[in-house]
């Protein structure tokens, strides 16, 4: 069981790392491609490297049980979510926008506790306000001049409702398909859902520089196909709150990526923030008893 867990840690940090790159990447791509074809470009690139997962393993489609978790995850999250996300950073900074999108945790624990009948473990609770609190000073920390875009925030807003609600759907999903199949397929569905966007696409292909390009496919191959991947393999071993804690991390490792790639050096209130953020985190993966992790079968095993 301790090996199980182990590995559940390995691939929710994987997870966070990625997708903490995801907010830079964002942010250099919105330059050169539209929220819409941006969106539809990354989820283009992590189909493809999620169809050929699927094929390698030999995996076919979901059983119709799956189909309901993966519809709503697939539209809400592989598709509105990433389209208000790219439109979100278009209009503030990296470090607002995790922190805002971080809003998402809170109301995946209070959907799943109340949907999922997961419950309201005090230590889940605990570690969400620590980590909560730490994400609010981290996004004050580093947006600029304190100041932020209202359609921006509430842009970020709804992509973090839309993620909550997408993991809330993708959790019963897990119960009957494996982390492959409801990630190939979700993404799939995402493409669908933003295929209005094509001629976008089309046209900023031709405008866009190459550096954005590569972002928008690293987009898909990295934060999409293998954090997703990671992220189900994790969601399918424990509980959705808990999982939604882990994405607090998100905001800290942003600050160290813009640090490291944009020369941005972080204040003191920023560190302190990021340790907020790694407290609530140690908090809600605490405690004497899981809640309730849903059981898996072999093929739910991802390969990472």
């Amino acid at each position: 069981m301790e090996n199980v867990d182990r590995r559940s840690l390995l691939a929710a940090g994987v997870t966070v790392l990625f997708w903490a790159s995801a907010f830079v990447a964002i942010r250099d791509a919105g330059e050169s491609y539209s929220p819409g074809a941006l969106a539809l470009g990354r989820l283009l690139s992590g189909a493809a490297v999620l169809v050929l997962v699927l094929m390698v393993r030999r995996e076919g489609f979901p059983p119709r049980a799956a189909w309901p978790g993966i519809l709503g995850a697939g539209v809400l999250w592989f598709g509105v979510y990433m389209v208000a996300l790219n439109w979100g950073e278009q209009e503030v900074d990296a470090g607002t926008a995790a922190m805002v999108v971080n809003v998402g945790p809170v109301l995946i624990a209070l959907l799943s506790g109340w949907l999922l009948r997961e419950g309201f473990s005090r230590r889940v609770l605990a570690g969400i306000a620590v980590s909560f609190a730490g994400a609010v000073v981290v996004g004050f920390a580093t947006s600029a001049g304190g100041s932020a875009s209202v359609l921006g925030v509430l842009l970020c807003v709804l992509a973090a409702a839309t993620y909550a609600i997408g993991v809330t759907c993708q959790k019963p999903a897990l119960r009957h398909a494996s982390a492959v199949q409801v990630t190939t397929f979700g993404c799939l569905v995402g493409v669908v859902a933003c295929l209005p966007f094509t001629g976008q696409l089309v046209t900023e292909l031709g405008t866009a520089p190459l550096s954005a390009t590569v972002d928008m496919i690293y987009l898909g191959v990295f934060p999409t196909a293998l954090a997703f991947l990671t992220w189900a393999y994790a969601l399918a071993r424990t509980t959705a709150a808990k999982m939604g804690a882990t994405t607090y991390v998100v905001p800290a490792i942003v600050i160290v990526m813009s640090w490291l790639l944009l020369s941005e050096v972080p204040g003191w209130l920023t560190l302190l923030g990021g340790v907020l953020c790694l407290a609530g985190v140690a908090v809600s993966r605490t405690g004497r008893k899981a809640a309730s992790p849903v059981p898996t079968e072999p093929t739910a095993v991802a390969a990472r």
